[in-house]
């Protein structure tokens, strides 16, 4: 599976963003799928996730600025950041959200939010 993310960039604080998220031969609503971050040094976290109902979930650090959908017609992952602070700069990568079941890590995209 080759995960693409794309849609990154240089935000100023404040801004904001909308990542995309697509994998050829993939149907993506079949799966729970996530966004993950990784800013530098960190280790990868799960940042928000969607289920194959629809179901969101976000961690605690961006609830409310960050919302996950899914075009199921393009068959594509999007999140949207809003309100982007200096700390959500880093990595962004869309895999399955079960840690057991993940596919090999994309490029992901990167988000510098600059204060």
């Amino acid at each position: 599976v080759q995960l693409q993310a794309s849609g990154g960039g240089l935000v100023p604080a404040g801004g904001s963003v909308r990542l995309s998220c697509f994998a050829p031969g993939i149907t993506l609503k079949a799966h729970k799928m996530a966004w993950f971050r990784q800013g530098s040094g960190d280790e990868r976290e799960l940042v928000a996730q969607i289920d194959q109902t629809g179901e969101k979930m976000y961690s605690n650090v961006v609830k409310g600025r960050l919302t996950i959908s899914r075009d199921d017609r393009k068959n594509t992952l999007h999140l949207q950041m809003d309100g982007l602070e200096p700390e959500d700069s880093g990595i962004y990568y869309c895999n399955r959200a079960l840690h057991l079941v993940r596919w090999a890590w994309g490029q992901g995209t990167q988000v510098t939010v600059s204060s």
